[in-house]
């Protein structure tokens, strides 16, 4: 089955004040902080894609490591991450007391390869439910689940927490890390790498309309009557003859590759009624974006290479919108022009 791929967002953030009394006596006391961890995400395609959190590791530069229950009254702590999208946030850790310094982290899931809806699933547009499993283990700084059913998700770069406050969203890229049932398997798999951590203070968002012209004038040109929506974020000033599709091969020049996608949701008013379509990328660096609307992201398989000639895959970015500009703790305006 072909999904919309996206990227999944872990938030943290950390309140860092100083320990001890006052003048001298805090030479001897280290800086602690409060650590706070939490999840959001751009939906993908998928009905449900709920992982089963057991623990998080953090490992420092001294060799130690700290380590976190994320658990619910000893149950894992399941959370559906198609229910927080955008700059909506589930918290996992919240509230701890650490020492300042650089850090790595590893989040630990529960896997499964058949379906069992008490553990970490997929569940498709169609309702049938899947296993999720992630194919690394072992333990964080020998801290660590290493019970046979727990998957590690490792960040590679490590991150300091700072005197002050400090604010990170941690990215999981769905659109190359979470791969469909391939060949006997029956089962989807999140790669333990598709993560990279972000500071809060240097990232924004965008947020846009797709007016309903502009869905019917691509699904006209796509044809056919099975269309998935979505808004894929590129560098600054990529032509909308340049934007590529996720595909695990290196686009070749002057294609670019995309950064990340988000789907086209409906945008309701208080009475809950349909008011338009729209878009969110919630965790963004800052800096300068194009974006390109799509119908056919159902198209867009990152195993493989995609484009409007393919025959029965065909893919293609219909509309595009350039600088659009992230700032800081803003919104930026990704709003779509009715016609073209």
């Amino acid at each position: 089955m072909k999904t919309i791929k996206t990227l999944i967002a872990l938030s943290l953030s950390g309140l860092l004040v100083a320990c001890g009394g006052s003048g001298d006596d805090n030479t001897s006391s280290p800086q602690m902080g409060e650590f706070s961890l939490g999840v959001s995400d751009n939906p993908s395609d998928a009905k449900d894609v709920t992982i089963a959190f057991k623990q998080v590791v953090l490992k420092n530069d001294a060799g130690g490591s700290i380590s976190f229950n994320v658990s619910d009254s000893g149950d894992f702590k399941q959370v559906n991450l198609l229910e927080y999208q955008g700059t909506a946030v589930e918290t996992l850790v919240s509230g701890q007391s650490l020492p300042v310094g650089e850090y790595q982290m590893c989040l630990y899931m529960q896997k499964s390869e058949t379906p069992n809806a008490d553990s970490s699933f997929v569940k498709t547009i169609d309702d049938n439910l899947y296993g999720l499993t992630t194919n690394s283990n072992g333990s964080c700084g020998g801290v660590g689940a290493d019970d046979a059913d727990t998957g590690r998700l490792f960040f590679n770069k490590k991150f300091t927490i700072a005197a002050g406050t400090n604010s990170f969203v941690a990215e999981f890229d769905l659109n190359s890390g979470l791969q469909d049932p391939h060949g006997n398997k029956d089962y989807w798999t999140l790669k333990p790498t598709s993560v990279q951590l972000h500071n809060n203070a240097d990232v924004g968002a965008i947020k846009g309309n797709i007016p309903s012209e502009l869905a019917v004038q691509c699904e006209t040109a796509a044809g056919g009557s099975l269309f998935s929506h979505a808004v894929y974020l590129y560098s600054d000033a990529t032509a909308l003859d340049n934007m590529s599709d996720f595909r695990s091969d290196a686009v070749v020049s002057p294609q670019i590759a995309p950064i990340a996608s988000a789907r086209v949701n409906e945008i309701t008013d208080a009475n809950n009624q349909v008011i338009g379509q729209g878009y969110e990328f919630g965790f963004v660096v800052a800096g300068s974006y194009s974006v390109g609307y799509t119908c056919v992201a159902q198209n867009d398989d990152p195993d493989v290479s995609n484009n409007p000639d393919d025959a029965e895959q065909r893919f293609f970015i219909h509309a595009d919108k350039q600088t659009v500009t992230v700032a800081n703790g803003t919104v930026a305006n990704g709003d779509f022009a009715g016609t073209l």
